[in-house]
Formats: C-alpha cells, sequence, structure tokens
C-alpha cells in the first residue's frame, strides 16, 4: 500500500489508468492504488466484470510524473502517493448515514418519538439524518413499513452518539421549560421536614404526660396521710 496508507480518492479507475497508460509494474500499481495484484492483472486481460474509466492520478495532483519515471526505472521503486483525497465535509442539510445503517432510521426516529415527544422535528432531522415527510408518517403512523418499525435507542443502533442525544434532548427541554425540577423541588424537603417535626412534639408531650402521671401517683399517699392525721388531730 502507498506510503502512510494513503491511496487514491479512485483506486481502481486510477490503476486502469496507469496500467494503460504507464510501464510501471503490477506489483507496484496494486501497492500504489492499495489493492491485490490479481486486480490489477484482470485490468490488463480485461477480464473484470465492470470497466473502469481510467483516472489521471498525476492530474489529480496524487502523483508526479517524476515518481512514474523512477518507478519506470526501477521495478522495486515503492510509488509515494503526494497527498491523500481530500475528505467531503457536509456543512448543511442532514447528517449522512452509512447505507448499512439506513434501515435502522425508522427504528431511531420512532424511539425519539415515543421517548422524546420535546425533540422538533428539525432536531431529529439532524441528529438522525432524515427528512420530516418521514418523521409525519411514523408519528402518524402511515409510514409504509409501519408495523415492521420497532422504537429502537439510536445511540444503540450506531446512528448518534450519547453525547450528541444528551445534548439534543438537554436544548429540547430547556426550550420547552420541561427542565427536571425534581432535585430542586424542596417541598418533598419540608413535608419530611414537617412531619419529623410532628413526632417530635408527639414524642415530647407523651413523654410530659407521662412524667405527670408519674409525678402524681408519688404525691397522693402524702396527701392522703397528711388528710389522715389532720382528722386525727381533729378527734
Amino acid at each position: 500500500m502507498a506510503q502512510n496508507g494513503l491511496v487514491p480518492l479512485m483506486p481502481h479507475a486510477t490503476a486502469a489508468w496507469l496500467v494503460d497508460n504507464t510501464a510501471l509494474s503490477f506489483p507496484q500499481i496494486a501497492e500504489f492504488c492499495g489493492l491485490h495484484i490479481l486486480e490489477v492483472q484482470a485490468m490488463a486481460d480485461d477480464m473484470t466484470g465492470t470497466k473502469y474509466t481510467g483516472r489521471d492520478p498525476v492530474r489529480a495532483g496524487e502523483l508526479s510524473m517524476e515518481e512514474i519515471e523512477k518507478g519506470q526505472a526501477d521495478s522495486d521503486y515503492a510509488l509515494q502517493i503526494s497527498k491523500g483525497p481530500e475528505q467531503v465535509r457536509r456543512t448543511k442539510g442532514p447528517r449522512y448515514t452509512p447505507v448499512s445503517k439506513r434501515q435502522d432510521k425508522p427504528d431511531g426516529i420512532a424511539w425519539l418519538l415515543r421517548n422524546h415527544p420535546e425533540i422538533s422535528d428539525g432536531a431529529i432531522c439532524k441528529i438522525i439524518g432524515t427528512t420530516r415527510n418521514t418523521i409525519q408518517a411514523i408519528r402518524e403512523r402511515s409510514h409504509w413499513n409501519i408495523s415492521e418499525i420497532q422504537p429502537k435507542d439510536p445511540v444503540t443502533l450506531g446512528l448518534c452518539s450519547q453525547r450528541e442525544l444528551d445534548a439534543i434532548v438537554a436544548r429540547a427541554a430547556k426550550k420547552a421549560g420541561l427542565e427536571d425540577k425534581a432535585a430542586d423541588d424542596s417541598r418533598f424537603a419540608g413535608d419530611k421536614e414537617a412531619l419529623l417535626t410532628q413526632l417530635r412534639n408527639e414524642r415530647d408531650e407523651a413523654k410530659r404526660a407521662a412524667e405527670e402521671a408519674l409525678h402524681g401517683e408519688e404525691e397522693a399517699p402524702a396527701e392522703l396521710t397528711a388528710e389522715t392525721l389532720f382528722k386525727k388531730t381533729g378527734e
């Protein structure tokens, strides 16, 4: 493979061009394009199932003529790629989802609609990479495949990261005024404190009543004795 693991943007098309336009060896072309040597051999023998339109790596800025000349002069020379293909970056529109995961989108949408109805359709479009029409069809259960749709966490499905989901849920909740107030709600703490106060008061009152009753029992014989003595003295 080419230096630093970089290969041309269109390896097969590049290999086809190099086979047709240079005297490079098959191993050199295969290594530069990141292909198997048998693939290059099949291109040269015109035995591939698909005819590739050649792509000039020199014009694309991925290979210089000097490198090609070095390779033609030395069959053991490993071609050095000039630069890797530039990554296409999307700045607008829904996110790109690999083909293998696109069938999971309806399940992720259904999960968001069921568990986070506060999230706007626009936000769902961005995080899942879908359209408003699809979201509306799933919401109204008019989607063509609604019988097969099963709500599943989009993070588990690999449609987005947990951090992205948490961020969009938090923004939607804040915008809708649905912040979780349970942690700041002091009503339950107040009820608990009032109950504890009531229990303490009842305990203290019961204690005082018990002490007064005990004190009365202790004084009763003394009063009876004094009354008895008075009667005896009066007699």
